[in-house]
This record gives structure tokens, sequence and C-alpha cells, in this order.
């Protein structure tokens, strides 16, 4: 083992063991926000205190200091507690990436925001428009920049302090305009009504003259160059802490069995054959959902690294696209498996609603559903036969949309004309 190696489990143990009791907390009370439909605003607050949102922020810029896989794996943990959390986090994580890989002033006071406990959210999608980009748009009006539209799938954003809105500007151009989640006109709705992950606030963000500093806009192109894999590793990470929240209460749940059925292989479940080895099965979905996240993770580090010693950002970026990908169609197959194979190792008891073991399931379709993986999977195939571009799937739809917009911009006639592309809803991005 290296020294570096050596450092990182340090580091991430030490990590782990200061929230572990913070997690337990969340475990604890996530049943709860489940059966009553209540949210998890005090955990969040508790999780921004403690420093959660900063733990990607250098030491010596006040943060904790994680790689990407140190900080992926704990994330899982948090997953496993209530799979909401990653989700509500997830703008967040993708905004601290983009401001780390910068390296401006104004980077680093968001960065300094962050480590202050600064809590971001996102509303980026719209419904009833074929485009990303919608028809939200930031506009100069005497003198001032203000903000009008209204966003969907605006994750996290009831928990924030910030909110990012996608938007498009004067000259068509596309740009994530931050304004804080209290400002005059800003009104956030908790009307998300998933039957799964329903304590994200995935609801509506409605935007009315809103004034938005100069300083606070950043154009679309400002971000890390592996943010979309940020966002969909978040997601994943999300379905591997289900997959072992599901492995563990499976155990829990056949210890606690007493009654065999009469044509069992043993008076107990537990030391029935084949109960044991649904409950291997679910083990190693688990297992092998954390290991995808892992690889991914460490793929992402790979970008970073390429960044600091001057490689090939790009291609270690393509690396990191294909891993991410590969593991969202391995990792929602083992959440939703396990998910479901969980009721046949407990049988009836496994289906009352105090254990609400359904929430796993409904969870894990609804964070798949997000960004279906069927796409992933041409992506990959198209990579390997043709040698297509990972990172230009959604960039090629964003440049098509932001041509249009400007050749449309002065046409007054068509306002609220809205932009066809080929991506929707960033793929989830938003939601």
């Amino acid at each position: 083992m290296t020294g570096v190696e050596a450092a990182r489990i340090d580091r991430l143990a030490v990590t782990r063991e200061r929230f572990a009791p913070l997690f337990a907390s969340i475990a604890e009370r996530a049943l709860a926000h489940e059966r009553d439909d209540t949210r998890p605003h005090d955990e969040v607050a508790a999780l921004a205190a403690a420093g959660f949102g900063a733990l990607r922020v250098p030491v010596e810029l006040g943060g904790g200091g994680l790689d990407t896989a140190e900080f992926f794996d704990l994330l899982v943990d948090l997953a496993a507690a209530d799979s909401n959390q990653p989700q509500i986090w997830r703008n967040h994580i993708a905004f601290v990436e983009d401001r780390l890989a910068g390296g401006t002033d104004r980077d680093r006071d968001w960065v300094r925001r962050i480590a202050d406990g600064t809590v971001i959210g996102g509303a980026w999608s719209e419904t009833g428009t074929a485009s990303m980009l919608g028809e939200t748009r930031l506009e100069r009006v005497d003198g001032r920049l203000v903000l009008n539209g209204a966003k969907y799938y605006s994750t996290g954003s009831i928990y924030a302090d910030h909110v990012g809105v996608l938007a498009l500007a004067d000259d068509g151009v596309p740009v994530i305009a931050f304004v804080p989640a209290r400002a005059q006109g800003v009104e956030l709705v908790d009307d998300w009504d998933g039957f799964g992950q329903r304590a994200t606030g995935s609801g509506t963000t409605r935007l009315h003259e809103v004034v938005v500093a100069d300083g606070d806009v950043f154009t679309f192109e400002d971000r890390f160059v592996s943010q979309e894999a940020i966002y969909q590793l978040v997601l994943l990470a999300a379905l591997a802490g289900i997959a072992r929240a599901v492995r563990d209460e499976a155990v829990a749940g056949v210890l606690a069995r007493a009654r065999a059925y009469p044509h069992g292989l043993a008076e107990q479940p537990r030391a029935d054959a084949q109960v044991q080895q649904v409950v291997g099965r679910i083990a190693a979905y688990a297992g092998s959902a954390e290991v995808s996240v892992a690889r991914g993770a460490r793929a992402i580090d790979g970008v970073h690294d390429a960044v600091v010693s001057g490689g090939d950002v790009e291609q270690q970026a393509r690396r990191a696209a294909v891993a991410v990908y590969e593991a969202q169609i391995t990792v929602a197959d083992a959440a939703l498996q396990a998910a479901t194979l969980v009721f046949d190792a407990l049988g009836s008891s496994g289906v009352r609603r105090e254990a609400a073991l359904d929430r796993h399931w409904r969870n894990a379709r609804t964070l798949t559903s997000h960004n279906p993986r069927i796409y992933k999977e041409r992506v990959i195939g198209d990579v390997l036969l043709n040698g297509a571009d990972p990172l230009g799937i959604f960039a090629a739809a964003t440049a098509t949309a932001t041509a249009t917009t400007t050749a449309t911009a002065t046409a007054a006639a068509e306002p609220e004309a809205s932009i066809p592309t080929g991506a929707s809803e960033q793929a989830g991005v938003g939601a």
C-alpha cells in the first residue's frame, strides 16, 4: 500500500466516523418522513452545519479535502440512511465541482461561501416544451438583470440558500443565474408528486421580476468538463445506498422471523438454504452497485489529476463518462432487483405498511426514471462501435438550441418560442 493510499483510507475513515452519528439520526427519521410525508429540513441543516457540503473543498480553504472517490463512498453511506439526501444535494455537489475546476476570484468567493455552509439548489428543467433550455429569460431592464420564468424538478431548492436557474440571456446564450432562495419574486413550491423520492423537494420554482447580480451569472459552458457525469453519479450513489439498505433490512427481517413456511427447508428462516440464497443475491447486488459507483468516481478523479498534471483532460473525461454510463446500467438493475427480491426473503410480513419496504423499489424506480438507461446503453454501444464522443451527447443539442435562439431572438412576434433540442431536461440534471 502506498503512502497516498494509506492517507486516503485514514482520511475517509476519520470522516466516516465523524458523520456516522448524524447519518444514523437521519436513518432513524427517514422512515417517519416517508410515512408522514414530511420533509427533512432539520437534517439538511444539520448536514450543512457539519460541513457536508464542503467535503470536496480543500482543507486550506476550510473544507474536508476529500477526493471524488472518497466523497462518493461517503455519499453512498448517506444514501443508505436516506436515499432522498444525495438527490437533495445533487445540484450543490455539481456546483462545487464547477467552482473547484474554475480558478477565478469569483470561483474562490463561491468556494468560501460553500466552506461557510451555503447550500445550493437548482432549477433547470421545464415542462411543456421540447427544449432543455426552456423559456425562462434573463433580461436587462433599466440597467438591472431581471429573471422571469417557471421551472420544474427544482431538486433541493426548498432546502437551499441559493438557487441556480438555467435561463436564456438577451443574446440567446444559455446562462445559469444564481439567486437567493428567499429573494423577492422567487416562489418555491413543494409540489413534486412522484411516488418515490418524495422528500427531494423536486417541485416548481416560479420567478417573477427577480433581480440578479451581474456577478452571479455564469455561462452554461462555465462548468467542470465532467459535470454531467457528476450529476449522474450522484443518482447512482443514491441507488447503491438503496441496495445496501435493502440488504441490511433483509438481514434484519429474516433474523426477526420465527415462523417458517410448512414446505420450507428448515425450521427457522435464517437456516433455510433458499432464504439464504435470496439474501446472498441481494448482498451481491448491493456490493456490485457500490463497486460500480466507486469505479466511476475514481475515473472522475482521473480527470482532476489530468487537469493538475497537464494531461489529456478531454480523453480522461471521455473515459469517466463511459465508466459512469456503464455504472448507470448496472447499478439501476442492481437496486431494482434487490428491492424486489427482498420480499422473497421475508414473506407476507415484509409487506406490512409499518416496514415500508416498498419505498426502496419506488425510490429506485424514480431515480432510474430521471435519466432512462436505455439511452446510455445506446451511447456506450455507439462509442465502442463507432468511436462516438460520449461528451458530445448533450453539447450538440445545446449548441443547436443556442444557434436557433440567436437567429430568432430579434423576432418580436415570437418572444415565447420554445427552442427545439435533442436533449430533454438535461438528462435529468434538474431532477
